[in-house]
């Protein structure tokens, strides 16, 4: 294999931050959408590099070489380094593969958790309210899921508040934020340079809630003075109970950054990308750059095998 193989193993480290760049300048859904999609297909492509480097290594192991009827002088000769390298990718995807499975199984330990802890409480529609004194909401994905309030929350906002606060965790819900930040969190398994998209992305679904809701009640400044209320209640009287994991509460994120960009005007997409243009121009090189590299390579190896194949299956040299 070429050189193309590692290009999906550096270029994320060229990608996250045009793709964090490019997030900032738009609304926050496309942003969202744009950070998880990047997150997932750089993931893809890196582990596709991975499989293929401990592949090269895999195929000279004399039952592999021998079921494969493949020449290992010959791969030897094509690729030296192919057995350490394939290695340590081995070992690189191993953990990669453990990553993926704790993250996986504390979500769904997470969810029966979840569960266990809502049946206790009476509900209303999708709306659960907890006999607490201190502060708080968040959206629970899942079954049964739903909004949790606390009541210490629900007398710290008046009517108006109250109707953005259920309107914003809903939407986390009706969105699916909680598969996005899922996504993200997976992928970060897959790559290291890949965790600087969670934090943005957090961000992202934070406002994609909060523009959603400031569009439910019609009112951008309540929704702001709304955001902010709440997260000086939760900050004043905390519940001193831990959240349940995958909550999505409605006072995370930079508030005064979630306020400031509702007490602003909209973005618009169309104009947010013209701004952008060459932060775009460099993620969709990236992208196209890490996804010929990653085909390259599979050609590659391919090849090798083929010459590997050939070459075993040619008669000796007279003499030999």
């Amino acid at each position: 294999m070429t050189w193309a193989v590692w290009a999906p193993l550096i270029i994320p480290f060229l990608a996250v931050p045009a793709a964090r760049r490019l997030a900032a300048a738009l609304p926050p859904r496309p942003a969202a959408l744009l950070l998880v999609a990047t997150a997932v297909t750089l993931a893809l492509l890196s582990g596709a590099a991975l499989a293929l480097l401990a592949g090269a290594a895999v195929l000279r192991l004399p039952a592999v070489a021998a079921l494969g009827h493949l020449s290992v002088p010959l791969l030897e000769r094509l690729a030296p380094a192919a057995v350490p390298v394939g290695i340590a990718a081995a070992l690189a995807a191993g953990a990669v593969a453990v990553a993926v499975g704790r993250v996986l199984h504390g979500h769904r330990v997470a969810r029966a958790r979840t569960a266990r802890e809502l049946a206790g409480h009476s509900r209303a529609g999708d709306l659960t309210v907890l006999p607490v004194e201190g502060a708080d909401a968040y959206a629970l994905p899942g079954r049964p899921g739903g909004v949790v309030v606390t009541a210490g929350m629900l007398r710290g906002l008046d009517a108006d508040e109250r109707a953005v606060l259920l309107a914003h965790e809903r939407a986390h819900l009706t969105g699916r934020h909680h598969l996005l930040l899922l996504l993200a969190r997976l992928a970060a398994c897959a790559h290291p340079a890949l965790r600087g998209l969670r934090e943005p992305l957090a961000f992202q679904v934070e406002r994609w809630a909060d523009e959603t809701a400031a569009a439910a009640v019609g009112d951008r400044r309540l929704a702001a003075r709304a955001v902010a209320r709440a997260a000086l209640a939760a900050s004043a009287a905390p519940t001193g109970r831990a959240r349940p994991a995958g909550a999505l509460p409605a006072a995370a994120g930079p508030v005064p950054r979630r306020v400031a960009a509702l007490l602003s005007a909209p973005p618009a997409a169309r104009g947010s990308l013209a701004r952008a243009r060459s932060v775009t121009a460099v993620l969709l090189a990236c992208l196209l750059v890490s996804g010929a590299a990653a085909a390259e390579a599979t050609t590659d190896f391919h090849e090798d095998i083929e010459t590997a194949q050939a070459a075993a299956g040619s008669p000796a040299p007279a003499g030999s």
